[in-house]
């Protein structure tokens, strides 16, 4: 009897020649999604976080700002809030004196950091204990920090730091927070001490990028230190400058606790009252969360216009 054999695989014309049967391709989206899983689900938290504790909030402003709440009823006003807002005095002399403080901060509190950091990087040897000592006051809670200026360094009489530093110069003293003149700078001072040790530490890692070949060809052309800051260390760090420069003029616009516990909040004569401190007079001494909205709405606009005139000069400079 004749046995035939059978081909393990029958070949048919349009089928793989493979004897293995082919899986269906996945789709590209699902499979990013499998790919993603952990990282999306590690960003739920976040975005969680960022939808009930930001924009949440965010958006719940902007809608107050055009509402009226009396008695538990909440009716539509359209700008008429902002209209009251604009209209009262004290919101002038809030922006007047945000601005003031803000072009003070930049040119003390802006530039001392980027010089001490420069000081440091030329140190060779305890580099690391004068780190920690210039971020000291970072690791401070704000409102140590300022009661200590407010009851030991700005105290008026010849008792204070300050005034005794000056005693001790043949200067004259000052009344410092109660004086009108003196408010903000002192204000100033004692937020570039709290502050400037994160700036220091970031403007030292960029020091730390610029090569060295920069500054010794520098030397040989006969540069002094000035001209070694001038032409090599600015110009190799301009983005960070200009990221750190942006920052700070969108947290000196939010002063707040500076004049709050300095100044007991409008200082002398009006001269501490900030915006975000009048925000909070609105909410929370006058009642009026409308109006609060509206002042909270035309500082995002203020500041989220500066960030992008600041984003699209960058942008050209790239």
């Amino acid at each position: 009897m004749a046995i035939t054999t059978v081909p393990e695989t029958i070949r048919k014309p349009g089928r793989p020649t493979s004897p293995y049967r082919t899986r269906p391709q996945r789709t590209s989206l699902g499979r990013k999604v499998r790919d993603n899983l952990t990282g999306h689900t590690f960003l739920i938290g976040a975005v969680l976080c960022f939808v009930v504790f930001s924009w949440y909030p965010m958006i719940r402003g902007v809608v107050m700002s055009f509402q009226r709440t009396r008695r538990g009823e909440t009716t539509w006003v359209g700008w008429d809030n902002y209209v009251r807002i604009v209209a009262d005095p004290s919101f002038w002399t809030a922006w007047q004196n945000t601005i003031y403080f803000t072009l003070l901060a930049l040119v003390f509190g802006y530039a001392l950091p980027f010089f001490v950091a420069i000081l440091l990087n030329e140190f060779r040897h305890a580099k690391g204990y004068l780190r920690i000592l210039v971020y000291l006051p970072v690791m401070l809670p704000p409102a140590s920090a300022l009661f200590l200026f407010k009851f030991y360094a700005y105290d008026p009489s010849e008792a204070g730091l300050f005034n005794a530093i000056l005693k001790a110069l043949h200067l004259p003293t000052s009344q410092w927070m109660q004086s009108p003149e003196m408010t903000m700078p002192a204000m100033v001072i004692a937020s570039t001490w709290m502050n400037m040790g994160g700036a220091v530490l970031i403007y030292l890692a960029a020091l730390q990028n610029v090569p060295g070949e920069l500054y010794e060809a520098a030397e040989l052309d006969g540069a002094g230190i000035w001209r070694r800051i001038v032409n090599v260390t600015i110009p190799q760090t301009r983005l960070i400058l200009a990221l750190l420069a942006m920052l700070q003029i969108v947290a000196t616009m939010q002063l707040f606790i500076e004049p709050l516990i300095l100044a007991n909040g409008a200082g002398a004569e009006d001269s501490a009252t900030s915006v975000a401190y009048l925000i909070y007079q609105h909410g929370f001494f006058q009642n009026d969360l409308n109006g609060a909205a509206a002042l909270g709405v035309i500082m995002l606009v203020v500041l989220a216009g500066f960030s992008a005139v600041y984003v699209r000069l960058t942008a050209k400079q790239d």
